[in-house]
C-alpha cells in the first residue's frame, strides 16, 4: 500500500503523462495475480463476472429489474436493431430514451456496436482486422502493451489469469490499433476501454468499437501530448461554473487544475471509477449521446463532493480536496441516483461545442496551434450514422445461434392441402356407396354394369352384423358373405375395401 500512498502524494508534482500512467498503474497493482491466485476457485463471481474488488456488484450499487420487464425491453431492442436505420433517422428520441433506461444485458454488446457505428465500420472493412492481427506489430508498442495486460480489471474472471483468453484478445485488439493508427500508437488508457468492449463482444467487434470511440467520440484523447483531454478539462471547469458555482470557486481558489482530477475519469470513460452497474449505464448513454454524458457525470461528481459548504469545511487545501475527489462517496455513484442526476444536468451538445470553440481560441492565444490536429468530434450515434450513411447490407445481423423454426406460411399451405385431401377422400368414400348395386341380386335382376377401375384391389365383400368396418380394416378381419345365399357375380363392391352395415343390407334387400 505504500506505493499507492506515495503515488497519490506525488501526483501533483508530476507531468500530465506521468500522472495518467502512474495513477493507472497504482490502482491496477491492487489486483496483481499474486493476490488473486489462491481464492479464485473458492469465491463466486457476481453477475458481471467480478470475483472481488471495488467494482463488484452489490445490491446497494445497482438496481435490478424484474425478469418480465427485461423480456419486454429485449423485444423492443430486437425490433430496433432489425430496423436500425429507420429508428435512428425517424425515432431517435425513442432510442435515446431506451438507452437512458438501460440496454438489456443480453443485447448490450450488439447495441453498443450499432450505436458506435462499429458495425458499419466492420462491414465496410471486411478482413481488415484479420490482416492487422496477422502482422507482428511495432516492438516498442508490443512491450508496453504486454506489461499492461495484467493490470486491466484483474478482479474480473475474463482477465484474471496471465495468458488467458481475455488477455490474449486484449493484446490482439490493442496491437491491431497501433497498426491501424501508427501516428497515435498506444496509450495506456486505451486498455480499459478495449477491455470493457471485450467483456461484451468478440475481438474483431471490440476493435472496431475502440476505433470509433478513439476517432468519433473522444478524438485526440490518446494522441501524444494529450492536448484534447486538456481542452475538455477546461470545458468541464467552465461548465462547472454554471452547474455548481460553489465548487467552481473552491477549485479556482486553490488553483487545482482540472487535469489533476479528471484525466482518468474521461480517458477511461469512468470504467475504473464507478461501480460496474453504473459504468454500464453511463456507457449506454455515452455511446448514444456522445461526450456530453462524460461531462455531465464529471459535473455531478464535482457538485456532489464540493457543492455544499459542509463538504468544503473538510477540505481546506489542495491536498485535502484531491483526496476527497479520489474517494467519492458510494451513494453518489449508485446507479439510480447517478443516472437521475446526469439526466438533470442542463448541458447539451451545443453547449459543449460553444465552450470548445471558446477554449480553443484561448488555447491558441496562450500556447499557439495544437500539435496534433484530431478529427472533428461526433456528438452521438445519430450524427455518426448521418455522417457515414450505411448500406443496407451493413446493418444485416449475423446470428451466432441459428434455430431451425418452421415457417408459418408452409404450415398454412400444408393445412389447406390436408383439408383438400380430406374432402377428396370423403367424396371418394361417398361416391361408391351411392353407386354400389345390390350384391344379393335375384336371378331375374339385370346384370350390373362392368367396372373399369383397375386400381382398386379385389376384395370379397365384408358384412358385419354389429359394427361397420372402416376403410383401414385389415383383410383378415373382414367377413365373407353367408354361404346359404346364391353366389353373386363379381361387382364393384368385391373390388373395393368398402363394407356394408346391417342397415345397408336391409335397405338393399
Amino acid at each position: 500500500m505504500a506505493k499507492i500512498e506515495n503515488g497519490r502524494q506525488s501526483v501533483d508534482t508530476r507531468s500530465i503523462r506521468t500522472i495518467s500512467s502512474s495513477h493507472l498503474d497504482d490502482e491496477s497493482s491492487l489486483g496483481s495475480d499474486s493476490e488473486i491466485n489462491g481464492f479464485t476457485s473458492e469465491r463466486q463471481t457476481d453477475k458481471y463476472g467480478f470475483i472481488g474488488g471495488a467494482q463488484q456488484h452489490t445490491e446497494e450499487s445497482a438496481q435490478d429489474l424484474p425478469p418480465e420487464v427485461l423480456r419486454q425491453r429485449e423485444v423492443k431492442w430486437l425490433d430496433m436493431l432489425s430496423h436500425w436505420d429507420k429508428w435512428m433517422i425517424k425515432r431517435f428520441n425513442k432510442v435515446r430514451l431506451r438507452c437512458q433506461k438501460g440496454i438489456p444485458p443480453s443485447l448490450r454488446g450488439r447495441a453498443w456496436l450499432f450505436l458506435s457505428g462499429g458495425k458499419v465500420k466492420k462491414e465496410q472493412n471486411q478482413g481488415k482486422f484479420q490482416e492487422l492481427d496477422s502482422q507482428p506489430g511495432d516492438p516498442k508498442w508490443i512491450d508496453v502493451i504486454e506489461k499492461d495486460l495484467h493490470r486491466q480489471f484483474p478482479f474480473h474472471e475474463m482477465f484474471v489469469s496471465r495468458g488467458g483468453h481475455g488477455q490474449q484478445d486484449l493484446f490482439r485488439v490493442l496491437k491491431a490499433y497501433t497498426l491501424y493508427r501508427p501516428e497515435e500508437g498506444y496509450c495506456q488508457a486505451q486498455a480499459p476501454i478495449a477491455a470493457v468492449l471485450l467483456m461484451h463482444m468478440p475481438a474483431e467487434d471490440a476493435f472496431w468499437g475502440l476505433v470509433q470511440i478513439c476517432e468519433k467520440y473522444l478524438p485526440g484523447y490518446y494522441s501524444p501530448g494529450l492536448e484534447a483531454i486538456q481542452l475538455d478539462g477546461e470545458i468541464l471547469f467552465a461548465l462547472l461554473r454554471r452547474v455548481s458555482p460553489l465548487a467552481y470557486r473552491h477549485l479556482e481558489k486553490h488553483k487545482i487544475d482540472p487535469i489533476l482530477y479528471m484525466t482518468e475519469w474521461f480517458m477511461c470513460a469512468f470504467s475504473r471509477t464507478l461501480p460496474w452497474a453504473s459504468v454500464l449505464r453511463v456507457w449506454d448513454m455515452f455511446l448514444c449521446d456522445g461526450v456530453k454524458i462524460i461531462l455531465r457525470v464529471g459535473l455531478v461528481l464535482l457538485k456532489c463532493m464540493l457543492g455544499t459548504r459542509e463538504k468544503l469545511k473538510a477540505c481546506q487545501g489542495q491536498y485535502e480536496t484531491m483526496e476527497l475527489l479520489r474517494a467519492i462517496e458510494p451513494r453518489y455513484m449508485q446507479e439510480g441516483f447517478l443516472v437521475r442526476e446526469v439526466l438533470e444536468v442542463p448541458v447539451t451538445a451545443r453547449d459543449v461545442e460553444r465552450e470548445n470553440h471558446t477554449q480553443l481560441k484561448r488555447w491558441k492565444k496562450n500556447r499557439g496551434e495544437l500539435n496534433f490536429k484530431s478529427p472533428p468530434r461526433m456528438h452521438g450515434a445519430r450524427i455518426i450514422m448521418l455522417a457515414e450513411p450505411p448500406r443496407r447490407q451493413d446493418l444485416q445481423q449475423n446470428p451466432t445461434i441459428v434455430l431451425e423454426v418452421p415457417q408459418p406460411t408452409p404450415q398454412l399451405k400444408k393445412g389447406k392441402e390436408e383439408r383438400k385431401s380430406k374432402k377428396k377422400r370423403s367424396i371418394k368414400k361417398s361416391q361408391p356407396i351411392m353407386e354400389i348395386p345390390n350384391p344379393y341380386s335375384l336371378p331375374s335382376d339385370p346384370p350390373p354394369p362392368p367396372h373399369s377401375d383397375p386400381s382398386a384391389p379385389p376384395a370379397p365383400p365384408a358384412v358385419s352384423s354389429e359394427t361397420p368396418q372402416t376403410e383401414t380394416d385389415p383383410p383378415h378381419q373382414q367377413q365373407a358373405p353367408p354361404t346359404h345365399l346364391p353366389p353373386a357375380k363379381e361387382s364393384p363392391l368385391q373390388r373395393s375395401t368398402q363394407s356394408l352395415s346391417s342397415t345397408d343390407q336391409d335397405t338393399y334387400l
